[in-house]
Order: C-alpha cells, then structure tokens, then sequence
C-alpha cells in the first residue's frame, strides 16, 4: 500500500514543491506531523489560519451553520452573507460586497468593476489597468497579467491585454503611464506579499490616490494577505491616509475554508449590476457564518497585540547577525539574508519552525493569536539557525 507523499507524486498534478513532511493535526499555533513531532507555525497556511488550527470559536460558527443550510444559489437570499456584508461595510467606509471563492477571484471582478465603469462613462477603450512590478494578485490568466512578475507570464499566452507596470514606490512612474495610456484603474497591495514582503511608502500611497481622485482613475487596493488585522490595523489601507474605491481581500477572513470578498466604494458601488458578474458558490453560508465570526474577533486589543508581535519579530531580527534588512507591517514581515532563505527556512523546519520565503526573502507571517511565549521560543531558534545554521 502507498503512503502519503507516494499517492500525493501519483495522483496530484505536480504544481507544489512540497516539503517532505506530512501534516496530520494543529492546535494555535502548533502542528503535528504524522510521526507526532510538533512544529510551530509562522506561516498560518499563507496569512490563512489567522487565529491558528482548528480555532473554536470559528468551529462553533461553522458547525453550527452547517446545521441549518448549507448551500442555496444566489437567486434567493441568506442571512450569513448580508450580515458579513454589513459588517464589512460598516468597518471599512466601502457600500457594497461581492463574494467569491479565492482571492483571485476578488481581483477578478475588481479589474472587471474598475473597467465597467469606465466603459460606462467613457465608452470603450479606457480599459488599462496599472500595477505595480513585484505585485501578485492571483493565478487566473487576467490576475497573472495583472502580476507585475515577468516569472508568472510564461506558458498560458496569450494573456489578456490592458495592463501596464510601475515601479513601486515611484509616483512619476505610475502618472508616465496614466498619461501615455487610457488607464481605468491603479491596483496595489499596500504590504507586497509574495514579491518579498515589501511594505509600499505612504507618500507613494497619497500621491497615487490623490492622482486617481482628480482624473477619475479607480484605486484598487489589493489586501489578499496583507488584509484582516495581518498588519496591525485591520485593513492596511487604514495606516495609509486613504480610502480605496476598490478593496479586495480573501485568505485570512475564512479562517481556513475559501473565500475572496471584493468591496466597492461610493464611486462604483452600483457598476455590476444585474447579471453581469456572479459566482455559484460565493456568498455560502457556512463560509460566511464563518468568516463574520472571524471579523468580529478582529478587534482594537488583538489589533494592538498584532503590532506589537510584529514589531518583537522585526526587532530580533534586527539584532541577528546574518540579516541584511527587513520590511513589513504588523505580523507581515519579510527579512533579507546574507545567505539562502530557502536553505533557511528548510534548515528551521528541521528545528520544529515553520517559515515561508518569498523572492528570496524569508517570510513570516504567524497566526495573529499566537502567544508572545511560543513566538521568543520560535524567534529563538529563527536567530540560532540564521547566526549558526543547523546540521543536516
């Protein structure tokens, strides 16, 4: 009989490349392989278990959700997706929600709101989309050209046209563009994610916004990761001066089960309208019972809790030897080294730490509840193996 990691090679298309290690169970912050060995966790599924495995009170939500309706289509309505919409709305300043299923469907009908309102104003042709170079906003051929990475445009041609890239942090660059190009919309994340966890300047962020306003140019505001308390504020646009025409996010609000939420703004809250977008499964019940019970856990003191862990992780490493330099926000933090983040991270996971990397960068991006005792404990052994490797 095949084990795991065997059927996984023959029955899984090969698009990950997996750690050799197998997860059975998790409690918080801590995962159990399948031999028992505990690992602590400072990745949180990619920004996705934010209050750690298999959370209680997130449980209770859903189970008891699934109790009473499971799944009707969106000709009829539920209780669940209005009441996480209404929240939602109420704590960001945005007036409408469309759901989905991942994030890049939220970016999706984002790029799809963004130029539906400017056919509807302009007519056609003003379609352009600006993004920033080392952006990610999902795996969908139109999210894959809106990636600002030239590694994700291989393969799937031809890609959807109506995007242009900017650098990031780099005002003159984006208006160069607005200005040579029939632009509807600017989309960024404000913390970069997956290009190496790059926190955008704020200055950068005004000025862009500013620019939008006064030439009718949607700002798109991409919170994947960077979304749902990760930062220390709960979105992290709030730490920026502005409020976005378009916010998307997904990932952390469904507490492990998938979601993509994209939120619409004065100016385009009325742009889809009947039948032109929809998702069969966006806007469950179960997933939305739970995500509310997330967003309602998402308060001032764990807020506060969030900021001030991130700034514990930034400043050991700060004081570890082997680091060139971090960025981030919050618990969204991301470390230059002077040698192999990969080897890094791999060489922590045999020390019982999970880490991510990203653009050759480490990556840490913890639950938001895990205890300041397991995060020193796992920050420890983090500094050991950057000063000091480990041996195979």
């Amino acid at each position: 009989m095949m084990n795991i990691k065997e059927m996984d090679h023959t029955y899984i298309a090969p698009t990950y490349s997996r750690y050799n290690i197998v997860f059975e169970k998790g409690r918080g912050a801590l995962l159990y392989d399948d031999s028992g060995r505990e690992y602590i966790d400072l990745g949180a599924g990619i920004a996705v278990n934010i209050f750690g495995a298999c959370d209680e009170p997130w449980q209770k939500a859903v189970t008891e959700q699934m109790g009473k309706l499971t799944h009707v289509s969106n000709l009829y309505y539920t209780e669940p997706d209005t009441r996480l919409a209404e929240e939602l709305c109420r704590r960001t300043g945005m007036r409408k929600a469309f759901f989905g299923n991942s994030g890049a469907e939220a970016n999706e009908c984002a790029i799809k709101c963004a130029r539906k309102y400017s056919f509807d104003r302009y007519g056609a042709g003003r379609h352009t989309v600006v993004t920033l170079k080392k952006s990610f906003h999902g795996r969908t051929l139109a999210t894959l050209a809106a990636t600002g990475q030239d590694e994700f445009h291989q393969y799937f041609g031809p890609f959807p046209e109506g995007f242009s890239y900017a650098e990031p942090d780099d005002f003159e660059d984006v208006k160069r563009i607005c200005e040579s190009e029939s632009v509807c919309a600017v989309m960024m994340e404000m913390v970069q994610g997956e290009g190496g966890v790059h926190a955008l300047s704020p200055h950068f962020v005004k000025q862009t916004a500013d620019y939008c306003r006064a030439h009718d140019i949607l700002l798109i505001d991409d919170e994947v990761q960077c979304g749902n308390g990760r930062t220390g504020t709960l979105y992290a646009y709030m730490q920026y001066g502005v409020l976005p025409d378009i916010m998307t996010t997904a990932k952390g609000i469904g507490g492990g089960l998938p979601i993509g939420i994209c939120l619409m703004g004065d100016v385009c809250m009325d742009t889809l309208s009947k039948g032109t977008h929809g998702s069969t499964f966006g806007g469950n019940p179960v997933i939305c019972a739970g995500a509310l019970n997330i967003l309602d856990r998402l308060d001032e003191r764990l807020l506060k809790e969030t900021a001030d862990k991130g700034r514990y992780i930034r400043e050991v490493l700060a004081d570890t030897h082997g680091v060139v330099k971090t960025d981030g926000l919050g618990m969204m933090v991301g470390a230059e080294l002077e040698k192999s983040a990969d080897d890094t991270a791999a060489a922590c996971m045999q020390q019982g730490v999970l880490v991510l990397t990203a653009h050759g960068r480490l990556r840490f991006l913890p639950p938001l509840t895990i205890s300041f005792e397991t995060l020193e404990k796992a920050m420890k052994i983090v500094k050991n193996v950057i000063e000091n490797g480990v041996e195979s």
